[in-house]
């Protein structure tokens, strides 16, 4: 497939390499990630090209690996009256996404109570598959939770009247309707409040790298004011109920496909014109899902708070635990973009990226304005983590979005194939990194030879100017399913 370099970090594939191609696909990496990339992103990122009423291009983020339907580190805007939205462009794990909580702890105040913490981590955030929560709702509580996601956690006890401006969109996304939730997604979904789950979810005990500091006044802004100071990464999203949410609805647009005659190069990508009834069904159960899954990263932060305040004898306030922030990957959302140089409402879709808003945008806190939004990039639990904010660049070159973490380059089972569990968790610790897992086979997944460079694939955004590296952080302890 014909792949030109439009300029450093830029890539576009034309038109006319695929027939039905409605816009170029563009793809943001260096040369180096390019001569890597897997082929298949070239043939899913064309198939997006060619969905009805997308706009400006289809893009691949340098993390862009193969996924279901899109390439995970896919992005793609559509209009409102001729776009379709599609399962496919956001995932089964509806707002999978990021939160980073920053501590005034160091690692040498850290590290004589490590296990101790890791132990009191384990015990009160549940992980693994099938994991239930310690919060008991029935089902008209979950539903209210499905409208007021983060509101909900913090009248109930789960959170600070602070967290929520911390939080993308502020943990509520407008729209959400139960009604349009199966029974079958509610049932998966109403004991799983407060877990992990499995898969490449976790949480981890990380360190500030002080002496790799990007950008001052961000790191300053964060709350970063101390050497090796202590931070903690939740990565995780909606669970089986946002899962559920997506096989009902991929279902749905299989035939409304027939319905309002759209054909698609993959049935991956099954959708729906959005303002149709199934395109809105689908939306308003969507937001369900994402507003569920701030609220289950919101109480898997009370566990944590709760678990440090036991380990140290100190009130979480007194610990520092402020939400630096918490932002979603997998998501379609209503937006604002310069789509052929004018403003224009649009539905983005973004699996396996993220929002990237820079400097001065409307929808950045008011504190973080100077600096644009932070991005929070997770890397594999073997290697470091990132820090970013939004780069102007990104609200014209990506439709305001940037990638989220480093990328696998390996399958599951072929992590597996080649990594035992128990040997890795031994490694690791050898290299001052604390596990506590579930599974060692799903520890074995998640080894750091199944994923790309992190550093790689953040220099390439901070080198496009779609997001600004602020600091790396280090892995101490990690918890998986």
């Amino acid at each position: 497939m014909q792949v030109k370099k439009i300029e450093d970090y830029v890539w576009e594939i034309p038109v006319t390499e695929k027939e039905g191609m409605r816009v170029p696909a563009r793809i943001i990496a260096s040369e180096k990630i390019m001569k890597e990339m897997d082929q298949g992103v070239y043939n899913q990122i064309t198939n997006v090209a060619c969905l009805p009423g997308i706009q400006n291009y289809a893009y691949c983020m340098p993390d862009g690996h193969w996924g279901y339907g899109f390439p995970i580190g896919g992005v793609a805007a559509f209009d409102l009256k001729e776009g379709v939205i599609s399962p496919g462009g956001i995932g089964f794990d509806i707002n999978c996404g990021v939160r980073s909580v920053r501590t005034n702890l160091t690692l040498e105040e850290l590290k004589p109570k490590l296990n101790e913490l890791m132990d009191a981590l384990y015990r009160l955030v549940p992980a693994g598959v099938g994991s239930t929560g310690f919060v008991k709702l029935n089902i008209e509580r979950f539903k209210e939770l499905m409208v007021k996601g983060v509101d909900w956690c913090i009248q109930n006890g789960y959170g600070w009247e602070e967290d929520r401006e911390r939080i993308e969109q502020g943990g509520r996304i407008p729209g959400a309707n139960p009604e349009k939730v199966s029974q079958k997604a509610i049932s998966r979904g109403v004991d799983q409040l407060g877990t992990l789950g499995s898969g490449n979810h976790y949480l981890e005990l990380q360190v500030a790298q002080t002496d790799r500091i990007f950008h001052p006044e961000a790191a300053k802004i964060f709350g970063i004011d101390r050497p090796n100071q202590i931070f903690v990464m939740i990565h995780c999203g909606s669970r089986g109920f946002g899962h559920q949410i997506a096989t009902d609805y991929l279902r749905v647009f299989t035939e409304a496909m027939r319905k309002y005659n759209i054909k698609v190069l993959d049935k991956e990508l099954a959708c729906a014109p959005y303002n149709s009834p199934e395109g809105q069904d689908y939306y308003g159960a969507m937001v369900c899902a994402a507003n569920s899954a701030f609220a289950n990263r919101q109480v898997i932060l009370h566990q944590v708070r709760e678990a440090f305040s036991r380990v140290f004898h100190k009130d979480p306030k007194d610990l520092g635990m402020h939400i630096v922030y918490d932002v979603a990957h997998n998501i379609a959302k209503l937006e604002e973009h310069l789509v052929n140089g004018e403003k224009k409402k649009v539905l983005v879709h973004r699996k396996g990226a993220t929002r990237s808003f820079g400097p001065g945008h409307p929808d950045v806190p008011a504190f973080y304005r100077p600096i644009g939004q932070p991005v929070i990039v997770g890397g594999s639990m073997e290697t470091s983590s990132y820090l970013l904010v939004g780069g102007q660049r990104a609200m014209e070159l990506t439709m305001g979005s940037t990638l989220h973490g480093s990328g696998r380059t390996m399958s599951r089972e072929a992590a597996k194939r080649k990594v035992r569990g128990y040997e890795l968790m031994k490694s690791m610790e050898e290299r001052g990194i604390i596990v506590r897992a579930v599974s060692m086979p799903g520890l074995a997944e998640e080894a750091g030879i199944a994923y790309k460079n992190i550093s790689e694939v953040v220099d390439a955004v901070d080198c496009a100017g779609i997001s600004r590296k602020v600091i790396e952080l280090r892995p101490v302890g990690n918890i998986k399913g």
